[in-house]
């Protein structure tokens, strides 16, 4: 079925304030998702397509922090292998849910992210305030690797709150620069939502009338309407998202209950 034009309009304003949103305070897709459920996608195909609806954000964050990318040490990146097989493997097992068990966990999947979410903020100070190790030890480096399998079957899977994930596994192997761990989470959140989302359109899943619609409107409220949500200040942005998350938790648990 042919997308609507309010549908349209919805599903660029969903990833206009999703863009936003990332580009400050991150949590996005807790928005984003939701309003596309609630202009009537089914769940499984609302979160397929809100990976390929946002995945041009992350490359706009590599390219915005070029220079920071420059500068992280090169063994960071032995953590693109296990983001691109656990983002397949997550969508892989997206694919294999049945609609009605991933509906009923979709609650539970906000809780969790939104719960990530709230204690970002806490992990960052955490991770800025520990002193690195200049030669992460190969037991490390092994567990980091397999810590960001984990991270990424659950981005291809969900993928709310993956981020929060990345920044822990790479202070786990002793990266403290906020910045550089910033655009090295977007880096991988872009192998993630990317190989996850080619599988979902070979599975057709995507909607692409919408998708392409969010990703207008991703691109757009990254970059224009990150000035005003600095105005209004990444803290209020922050409890804006949290409010919403579990708010839309639940709403959809007490729908479920019935």
């Amino acid at each position: 079925m042919l997308a609507s034009v309010p549908q349209l309009a919805g599903a660029f304003g969903a990833a206009f304030l999703a863009g936003a949103i990332n580009s400050v305070a991150g949590g996005g897709t807790l928005i984003s998702f939701p309003i596309l459920v609630a202009l009537g996608l089914p769940p499984i195909v609302a979160n397929a397509t809100n990976t390929v609806g946002i995945w041009p954000g992350s490359i706009g964050s590599m390219w915005g922090f070029r220079e920071e990318l420059s500068r992280v040490n090169r063994r960071m990146f032995w953590l693109l292998i296990p983001a691109l097989v656990g983002g397949l493997g997550g969508a892989r097992m997206l694919r294999l849910t049945p609609p009605g068990v991933f509906t009923a966990l979709v609650p539970w999947l906000i809780l969790f992210a939104t719960a990530l979410f709230m204690i970002q903020g806490a992990v960052q100070r955490r991770l800025k305030s520990v002193e690195a190790a200049e030669h992460a030890g190969a037991k490390w480096m092994v567990t980091a690797l397999l810590a960001e399998f984990a991270v990424a079957v659950y981005g291809g899977y969900f993928g709310a709150g993956m981020s929060i994930m990345s920044l822990s596994v790479l202070g786990l192997i002793g990266m403290t620069d906020i910045l550089e761990m910033s655009v090295m989470t977007s880096t991988l959140a872009c192998v993630i939502n990317g190989v996850a989302g080619i599988l979902f359109a070979l599975a057709g899943l995507i909607d692409w009338p919408i998708a392409l619609a969010m990703t207008m409107g991703a691109l757009i409220g990254g970059y224009g309407a990150a000035g005003i949500a600095k105005k209004i200040g990444k803290v209020a942005v922050r409890r804006f998202v949290i409010i919403v998350g579990l708010s839309i938790a639940l709403i959809m648990l007490v729908k479920l209950s019935r």
